[in-house]
């Protein structure tokens, strides 16, 4: 049997996911179950971002509301949609602009 592959998760899933816990007051075995990973993986990520905010108030920041997170979650998430169309808008405008110096032939 081939080894399981590993999943890998982008640090805003991780914070996303350990606020679950922070902000709701629910058990981490309840949202890791809730989410499909490991308990102890995301007791990790709650630890982490419990010494993040903490740092952050020592250092006279606030951290972010949760309404604040979810949309700068959503901004992340759009502006990642318009760099991909941005992407191909590039790539169509190459393509059509070689078709106007040939439109007879091949590119």
């Amino acid at each position: 049997m081939p080894p399981r592959k590993r999943r890998s998760y982008t640090a805003e899933y991780k914070v996303e996911a350990a606020h679950r816990v922070i902000d709701s007051g629910r058990t981490i075995s309840e949202v890791a179950r809730e989410l499909g990973i490991d308990a102890g993986m995301l007791s990790v990520w709650v630890k982490d971002e419990r010494r993040r905010i903490t740092a952050a108030e020592v250092h006279g920041d606030t951290p972010l509301e949760p309404a604040e997170r979810a949309e700068l979650l959503r901004l992340r998430r759009q502006v990642a949609e318009l760099e991909k169309d941005n992407a191909f808008l590039v790539k169509a405008s190459a393509y059509f602009a070689a078709m106007q110096k040939n439109p007879h032939g091949s590119i």
